[in-house]
């Protein structure tokens, strides 16, 4: 065995092609220690069976060739065009020295922050990393203020100095560097390697990595490079090429059928036209709101599911026991902008990218564009800086001013970090926006979106000891709250003020499955003890019932197309939430889960509210026809501008 793979090396690496050698070899090993690593890091929840653990690597070494051969692409072009009489020059030789040792600290670096995102997020780099890499200011800043940098860097020197100093101890450059090789021989030479890039190009996709049902072995299945260029390529998918359709007016005519109540009235007879009629029964109030949607916040941080031992929130928990407190809502997805686009546009998340950071995005219907219509003031306020994931332009567009980091003074900021101002100062800030509004005789509508729950967890000296981790992050965001509430008990406009808490996702996403039920559990509740009895709502609802709710509350007659429903009028069968990522779209019904795929599929599974435990089960037609339907008119109204309806 051990000389047929000698002979196969030497066939695929000779003459100037040996450089290639070194450059395989330590990308392969360099693949296989980091699988192994993150193997042993997620133990627990890996599954261990033998044939699984198989497939997770033998698919690995598989993307890892893959992988490779577009990322020694460039590399191997370079020396196959470059003229023998030029491969003798001190200029090609040295060009050869520095995109080989480039390449290694390419692999070296990758190896290093797989690792840390794994440590994050529990899966390989996926759109995520996508995102770090346009908004370098704040990514860059918090891995500063996160790792050890400086010893980080100089252990990856050092690990690329050795691995260049074995290079030229087995001499790959140098016999490389010597050969006399023709170009007809050349072209020889490089055809299988060009053959291997022109395959992964046609028919490999990251789908392949899925090869058990357990999600941890999945996604050691993949290599990290390929999957974040995977994930630029399919930031955006092509809704009707990727997923199971039905026709469009079976479509609308399902969402419409499922939306139907004794207080909404489809303006048009046209099934195709999503515009209804909210008219409530009594006088219509308009009552400020502010609304704070607290970063990373999952449910089991609250004393309602959270375990034994687990983080302490004495004012959240406090909280929720005087408000409505929906106990059993779920997040849209996983990151930050898909709570804001659930919250504000009030519609199943879209696959690819959200629809906050998706072109064409202005002018969209959404909670905004109801409370200007209604004369309130709106604004969004953040701590950081609005241009990150196109908050800024998306909110702007959607009819709130904006206030973010830019919009704040020297001595409005006590606190900051690489995310921005600290919730206590955004809380201080939100105060001032809300005395301007009263003085000038507005209603307002005042949007807050945290930051400090969130890595590199620094927070403001506030008195007692905060950990810089996950249960300091919580427990400072606990703190802010609180002292925002003990802040604004005596404003003029705080008894005329409805408070909504939720989460805009949970702190951790990953799980054994695909779409772990559990991690997308978030807090939400409604405060105003003068106007609201405090009371538990176990209704199974989502993020994009928010909306609709407030403004129930508030008796508001309007035209629509939100999506979202009134939760305190759901009825039991009326029950659904949506989860999803960029991918994997799922519809929450009656204890069940179905997942729509982009290939053209669906499955659905029983699952348990208490363990989260998943079981696959037969297809239930009328959840799959309702699951397509919801996702294909919340796609459909977003490409066609249904959505930008106003009246």
């Amino acid at each position: 065995m051990d000389n047929k793979i000698s002979i196969l090396s030497s066939r695929l690496f000779k003459g100037r092609f040996e450089v290639l050698k070194g450059l395989f070899a330590i990308f392969l090993v360099a693949s296989f220690i980091v699988r192994l690593l993150l193997l042993v890091y997620s133990f627990k929840n890996v599954s261990l069976s033998i044939i699984d653990i198989l497939k997770s690597f033998g698919v690995g070494l598989f993307f890892d060739i893959i992988t490779l051969s577009y990322f020694q692409l460039p590399f191997l072009i370079f020396i196959l065009i470059i003229p023998a009489n030029w491969a003798s020059t001190k200029l090609y030789k040295s060009l050869v020295w520095f995109f080989y040792s480039l390449a290694i600290f390419i692999v070296v670096f990758n190896s290093v922050a797989e690792f840390f995102f794994w440590d994050e997020f529990e899966v390989r780099f996926n759109f995520i990393a996508v995102d770090y890499l346009v908004y370098t200011t704040e990514v860059i800043g918090n891995i500063v203020e996160s790792y050890p940098i400086g010893w980080l860097v100089f252990v990856e020197l050092l690990i690329v100095a050795s691995l260049i100093r074995l290079t030229i101890y087995k001499g790959w450059i140098n016999r490389s560097l010597s050969s006399g090789q023709e170009f007809m021989s050349r072209i020889k030479q490089s055809l299988p390697f060009i053959s291997l890039t022109v395959f992964a190009m046609l028919f490999v996709n990251l789908r392949w990595s899925s090869v058990t049902s357990n999600h941890y072995n999945n996604e050691l299945s993949k290599n990290g490079l390929y999957s974040i260029f995977e994930a630029y390529k399919n930031n955006e998918l092509d809704y009707d090429h990727f997923y199971l359709t039905i026709s469009d007016k079976e479509a609308f005519g399902t969402v419409r059928t499922c939306m139907q109540d004794s207080a909404i009235s489809f303006v048009s007879e046209d099934v195709l036209n999503p515009v209804y009629h909210v008219a409530a029964k009594g006088d219509e109030t308009k009552m400020n709101v502010i609304l704070v949607c607290v970063e990373s916040l999952s449910g089991e941080y609250l004393d309602y599911i959270k375990e034994p031992d687990s983080f302490e929130t004495p004012f959240l928990d406090s909280l929720a026991n005087q408000s409505l407190f929906f106990t059993n809502m779920y997040a849209n997805g996983t990151r930050t902008v898909r709570g804001l686009e659930a919250i504000n546009l009030s519609i199943p998340p879209t696959p690819g990218t959200s629809i906050v950071r998706r072109p064409n995005n202005d002018n969209l219907f959404s909670l905004g564009t109801i409370f200007k219509n209604k004369g309130y003031q709106n604004k969004f306020l953040y701590g950081g800086y609005g241009y990150f994931d196109n908050m800024n332009d998306f909110f702007s567009g959607i009819g709130y001013e904006i206030i973010d980091h830019s919009s704040l003074t020297d001595p409005e900021i006590s606190f900051e970090n690489a995310w921005g101002a600290c919730d206590g100062d955004i809380y201080n800030k939100t105060i001032k926006e809300a005395d301007k509004s009263y003085a000038a005789g507005k209603p307002f509508l005042n949007f807050i979106m945290t930051t400090s729950n969130h890595r590199p967890y620094t927070f403001p000296n506030v008195g007692f000891p905060i950990t810089h981790n996950r249960e300091g992050g919580v427990k400072y965001t606990d703190y802010a709250l609180g002292q925002f509430f003990k802040a604004i008990k005596n404003k003029p406009w705080f008894n005329n003020t409805l408070f909504v808490v939720v989460a805009d996702h949970c702190g951790s996403s990953a799980g054994k499955s695909e779409l772990p039920v559990l991690k997308y559990q978030i807090p939400c509740m409604i405060y105003n003890k003068h106007l609201l009895q405090p009371k538990k709502i176990d209704k199974l609802c989502d993020q994009i019932d928010v909306a609709p709710t407030i403004m129930a509350l508030m008796n508001w007659n309007y035209n629509s197309v939100l999506i979202g429903r009134d939760i305190l009028k759901m009825k039991p069968i009326e029950e659904r939430a949506f989860i999803g990522t960029y991918e994997k779209l799922g519809y929450l019904r009656n204890n069940q889960l179905l997942i729509l795929s982009p290939q053209k599929k669906v499955e659905q599974f029983s699952f348990d509210r208490i363990t989260g435990e998943e079981k696959k089960t037969g297809i239930d037609p009328k959840l799959k026809r309702e699951l397509i339907a919801y996702y294909q008119v919340s796609e459909h109204m977003f490409i066609n501008g249904w959505s930008k309806f106003s009246k």
